[in-house]
C-alpha cells in the first residue's frame, strides 16, 4: 500500500492512506481538500477565510461532493470500489448546520438502502485543517 493516489490529498500527518488487514481495507480519516494542496483552506472546495479565519465563503455541499471523490479515489487506487464500503464513521464540526445536507448528498451516493454501508455520525469540536466533514471508512477488498 502506498500513498501514491494522485487523485487525493496528501495526509497531513504520518499515516496511510489506507492499510489492507485480510480482505479489508482500512482507510485513515479523509478531508475534502483537493490533490496537490497543502492543508491550509485555499486546498477546500468551497471554504474560503479572511486572514482571521472568518468565513469569506462557506459551502458544506462541496466539501461533502469532494470528501467522497477523494474516499473514492483512495478506494480504487488501492483494489476496492465504493460499493465495498462496508463502514463509514463520520465526523462534522456542526450537526446542527450540516446534517440534513449531508443526509440529502449521502442518499444521492448510497440510493439502495440494502447496499448501504453502516454509518455512524459524530460531531466533534474541530478537525486538524479548517474543513467542516472528515469520513473514516472500511471497505472490503480481494484477499
Amino acid at each position: 500500500m502506498t500513498n501514491d493516489v494522485h487523485q487525493a490529498p496528501k495526509p497531513v500527518g504520518a499515516y496511510p492512506f489506507a492499510r489492507k488487514a485480510g480482505n479489508l481495507l482500512f482507510l485513515s480519516g479523509v478531508g475534502p481538500r483537493v490533490a496537490g494542496s497543502d492543508g491550509n483552506d485555499s486546498g477546500v472546495p468551497g471554504l474560503e477565510l479572511d486572514h482571521n479565519g472568518n468565513f469569506i465563503e462557506f459551502d458544506f455541499e462541496a466539501q461533502v461532493r469532494s470528501v467522497f471523490a477523494n474516499v473514492k479515489a483512495i478506494l480504487e487506487a488501492h483494489e476496492s470500489s465504493w460499493e465495498k464500503l462496508i463502514d463509514i464513521t463520520v465526523f462534522l464540526v456542526d450537526m446542527n448546520r450540516d446534517f440534513k445536507t449531508f443526509n440529502r448528498i449521502y442518499a444521492e451516493y448510497f440510493p439502495d438502502s440494502a447496499t448501504q454501508p453502516c454509518r455512524t455520525t459524530i460531531e466533534i469540536n474541530r478537525l486538524p485543517t479548517p474543513i467542516a466533514i472528515e469520513l473514516k471508512c472500511t471497505a472490503s477488498v480481494a484477499s
